[in-house]
């Protein structure tokens, strides 16, 4: 989807992984990644052979597609996760395991924010990054209505009173903010 826009211009993806301290040997999880894997294959290639890229979505055919194109371009690192970000526990990753998770352009998507908040939130290690992108309460050509739009206030209060600290916030293009957490 993002990809079609001309991906980078929309959202800046070395800034997103420069952002989180994205390195080697790390697991890291694109929570909700769609079907182009746009931030999954950067993020695989980031991680290295030693690291674990999980692309996570609710969509079969997504991952499917992303499964294909991981193994035509020999990304061994790349796991696909099929889950529910909505339900607490459902997502097959260990709990306490990820250095970072990614959330972008995710949220707006749903009515149960919180809950993908709280799922994303027990997949990480302590200390682990959170890193959340949506789109700017601004008006756009595209991207989704005004009222589908995350108000960062309303995220940021949210992710307080479930163990995050914030750590900066960031312009993560044009039409969308960034920002980053620590778990405590």
């Amino acid at each position: 989807m993002l990809g079609s826009i001309g991906g980078n211009t929309l959202i800046d993806i070395n800034l997103l992984f420069s952002k989180a301290q994205v390195e080697e040997k790390m697991k890291i999880a694109d929570l909700g990644c769609g079907s182009s894997g746009h931030f999954v294959f950067p993020g695989a290639r980031l991680v290295g052979k030693k690291g674990i890229m999980y692309a996570v979505d609710i969509l079969r055919t997504s991952l499917e597609t992303i499964n294909k194109r991981a193994r035509a371009e020999n990304f061994a690192n790349i796991k696909t996760i099929w889950t529910n970000l909505e339900i607490f526990g459902a997502t097959k990753i260990e709990a306490g395991s990820l250095d970072v998770g990614l959330l972008i352009n995710t949220l707006y998507q749903s009515r149960k924010r919180a809950e993908i908040l709280r799922e994303s939130i027990r997949l990480l290690k302590k200390n682990g990054k959170l890193v959340i992108v949506e789109w700017k309460n601004v008006a756009a050509p595209f991207g989704p209505p005004a009222e589908e739009r995350v108000k960062k206030e309303l995220l940021d209060g949210a992710a307080k009173k479930l163990g995050l600290k914030p750590e900066e916030e960031f312009e993560a293009g044009p039409y969308h903010y960034g920002l980053v957490y620590v778990k405590l």
